[in-house]
């Protein structure tokens, strides 16, 4: 490793941190999944260590032995201040607010309150792949509407699919990607409101996961929560420190409600708050209250790094069509061009040792393409690309 760099705020690069060697010790799935000659670039973890307010947080619970059931809101407050600073969002009403045991299981108790078995729930593929999965094994029926070829809402298209889906006066709901993964879309204010108009027009819920909320990266992007814009206050959305500091591990997020959708919280079962770990409610609390000079140290790192995937493709693989998103640490590949096939991260695996995310799970719109992790270091990125450049020899 190259010596690590700082942010403004004196926070060094933590995607910098840690060597090969120390990261191929790790026991969770992105290192374990494939064998050792491979470069792992897929699942959504993150190649650094982790936070100095986590570490103690943890350490001090495991020492003290707290390590029982989660109870209180200091998680909520901690993201409604979190909110106000970061978003410029003062009305996250933590008494609106609930502990779920991790974002999707969130999701699928949101949906459960607003849809009944064989209902129709609305994504936008390409899109995460639980969506679909998570969905269909709930007993509700998966409906595409597909982003445009901007990679944006296609806010025609959504509506088509909201007048069909709640014809004959059937429920439905819209389950909203928000920062879009695995385009890294940033939905404005304008586009967030015209779905809460289209929502109510229909009578259409939306349960928004914001997962990636944290990690917008792109110079001027400003990430919008969707239950602060006009028209949302039926709405029900998914935050959690998860993704922004690396706590996929440590299960824990919160159920959010509009000030319409206050009752529908309410109804959820008691037993759903046991499911978070005590020690992961503690993580994530201390992150989003004392990890801010952290997690902007690490966004610096991951737009350095999508600037340099950037130039790497375009020396080493110019066929590849890389649009580069806003937010989360994630890059989405059409590679439609290589004439690799439907599944072009196969290929890569196969010939390159390189495991990235199939585009196919992604649904419409993911055939030929493929998502790079890009939250580790340069050097791991530069050779990821040349072991690609090198498999089409």
């Amino acid at each position: 490793m190259t010596s690590i760099e700082e942010h403004p705020s004196g926070e060094p690069n933590p995607l910098r941190a840690l060597t090969l060697e120390q990261l191929r010790r790790r026991t969770s799935m992105k290192w374990r999944t494939y064998p050792a000659d491979v470069l792992p670039l897929w699942v959504a973890e993150m190649d650094v260590p982790l936070a100095a307010p986590v570490v103690r947080a943890v350490t001090e619970a495991v020492e003290l032995g707290d390590t029982g059931y989660p109870v209180g809101t200091a998680y909520a407050e901690a993201l409604a201040t979190f909110a106000g600073k970061r978003w410029g969002w003062d009305d996250l009403a933590v008494e609106r607010t609930a502990i779920v045991p991790d974002v999707m299981l969130g999701v699928v108790e949101m949906l459960k309150l607003v849809t009944g078995p064989g209902d129709p729930v609305i994504v936008n593929p390409p899109v995460y792949p639980p969506f679909h999965a998570f969905v269909s094994h709930m007993d509700r029926r998966v409906v595409e509407a597909p982003l445009g070829a901007d990679l944006r809402i296609d806010l025609g298209v959504l509506e088509e699919e909201f007048r069909r889906a709640v014809a004959g006066s059937r429920r439905a709901a819209y389950l909203l990607c928000s920062p879009h993964n695995p385009t890294g879309t940033v939905h404005t204010a304008e586009e967030l409101a015209a779905v809460a108009a289209l929502a109510e027009r229909y009578g259409v819920r939306v349960v928004a996961d914001e997962i990636h909320a944290p990690v917008v990266t792109g110079p001027g992007a400003r990430f919008v929560p969707y239950l602060s814009v006009p028209g949302a206050e039926r709405g029900l959305a998914l935050m959690s420190a998860s993704k922004g500091w690396n706590l996929a591990g440590l299960k824990a997020a919160l159920a959010l409600a509009g000030p319409g959708a206050a009752a529908d919280l309410a109804r959820m079962p008691e037993e759903v708050g046991h499911g978070p770990s005590h020690v992961g409610v503690l993580a994530h609390t201390a992150a989003l209250r004392d990890g801010t000079a952290w997690l902007d140290a690490v966004l610096a790192g991951i737009e350095e790094n999508r600037r340099l995937l950037t130039r790497l493709l375009a020396e080493h693989l110019p066929g590849v069509v890389h649009r580069s998103g806003e937010a989360t640490y994630l890059a989405w590949l059409d590679c439609r061009t290589l004439g690799l096939g439907d599944d072009p991260a196969d290929v890569f695996l196969r010939r390159g040792r390189v495991a990235l995310s199939s585009g196919i799970p992604f649904g419409t719109g993911g055939a030929g393409h493929l998502r790079l992790n890009l939250a580790t270091s340069a050097e791991v990125i530069t050779e990821a690309v040349r072991r690609m450049a090198a498999a089409l020899d």
